[in-house]
């Protein structure tokens, strides 16, 4: 099932900005030039001209991510040029930065294709993702309004049928090319003898990241990422998933709550499916609504993965401290296109379904009593019962 698309209503910051005047062709004369080195490599899919085919986004959020980055990238102690000497415009700096991120090809390549030494792509690039993190966090946040959150309730029972779902949370590795020789290099090798790094998220149904973790080794289960984060810590204290209860019946009543795949523990706010292969109607029917509401987070990870394709592979070896934050901007460019209602991601195709391929599925044995009543309440409810 396809997710839910939002209604039409842009935030603040996007209505400010396109107030200002922004100009959609402000950018029109490096990219013609840029366009007849890189573009001919770059097949347009279908839909989409070449700037929307390189980029993954349309001309005006291309534009709108120059202005979040450019006070941090036009900064005096910034002075980047391209081989020939030639000074890099704030569009040509965020382009090389976004053509690193989504190609996922090396330093070298991307600096051949743009007339660029590596060291300088590598610099732009770090400035880009610094620029990112300090402005456009605001775009990954956890709703901070009661009709915020209720339109996401809204959204995820019109999938099917759950009632006061806030989120689905899924988690995925960030695969890395390691040297054995790397002192921590065996900190990081996972189950499948990868060197990883593991990113949970949790998901709205418009597939945008409300809340990220990264940071962790890949070798650690989700039930000991969860319990890792901060996420975790809020739910558990009562200060998130504490909002507005709903009664199913005279009797039973279901508390806000995110649902997750069978690696997570069921908890009173984390509703998991019922395992086992001898299930009753009710519990059958649960599940496939389940699996059909908590998709969206599978296919936000997958769409992270197929459009930022430098935290998708093995084409680097990446500085393990910085590489948090690189997944961190992907995240949240992933949402910047989200929030502009850019109609590019529509035409984007989703090449693969499954983010994580390699990864067996996880099963967590840990039930909380309380949990399992209520999702027993919540799966006779959704049964008619």
């Amino acid at each position: 099932m396809g997710h839910v698309r939002g209604q039409k209503k842009k935030r603040k910051v996007e209505k400010d900005y396109l107030a200002s005047g922004s100009s959609e062709n402000g950018s029109t004369d490096w990219w013609e030039m840029l366009s007849k080195r890189i573009a001919g490599n770059v097949s347009p899919s279908k839909g989409l001209d070449k700037f929307q085919s390189v980029f993954k986004m349309s001309r005006k959020t291309f534009d709108y991510i120059c202005s979040l980055a450019e006070e941090h990238m036009q900064a005096k102690s910034a002075h980047f040029v391209f081989s020939s000497g030639k000074s890099m415009s704030l569009h040509e700096q965020v382009a090389l930065a976004l053509r690193r991120l989504s190609s996922g090809n090396s330093l070298i390549s991307v600096g051949d294709s743009f007339g660029a030494h590596h060291s300088t792509v590598s610099q732009v690039t770090w400035r880009f993702i610094e620029a990112i993190e300090s402005k456009g966090l605001h775009h990954l946040r956890w709703p901070s309004t009661e009709e915020d959150m209720t339109q996401i309730k809204s959204k995820f029972e019109r999938i099917q049928g759950l009632p006061n779902c806030c989120g689905a949370i899924d988690a995925t590795h960030i695969t890395m090319m390691l040297s054995s020789s790397e002192q921590t290099a065996d900190v990081w090798l996972d189950q499948n003898k990868n060197h990883s790094m593991v990113l949970q998220a949790v998901v709205d149904p418009d597939m945008r990241f409300r809340d990220v973790v990264t940071g962790l080794p890949g070798k650690m289960n989700e039930n000991l990422v969860l319990q890792s984060s901060t996420f975790f810590k809020l739910c558990e204290k009562g200060d998130r998933l504490n909002g507005n209860k709903i009664n199913l019946s005279e009797e039973a009543e279901v508390r806000e709550y995110i649902v997750g795949g069978s690696g997570f523990p069921l908890l009173p706010w984390l509703l998991t499916p019922y395992q086992g292969k001898e299930l009753s109607e009710s519990k059958a029917e649960f599940n496939k609504r389940h699996f059909a509401t908590r998709i969206v987070a599978q296919r936000a990870l997958a769409r992270l993965k197929e459009v930022w394709k430098m935290i998708h592979g093995m084409m680097w070896r990446p500085d393990k401290h910085k590489l948090p934050r690189f997944i961190l901007v992907c995240c949240i460019l992933h949402n910047i296109i989200i929030d502009m209602e850019d109609e590019v991601l529509d035409e984007l195709p989703l090449s693969f379904h499954h983010h994580d391929p390699g990864y067996g599925k996880e099963v967590c044995e840990s039930v909380d009593k309380t949990a399992s009543v209520l999702r027993d309440n919540l799966s006779l409810h959704l049964s008619g019962r």
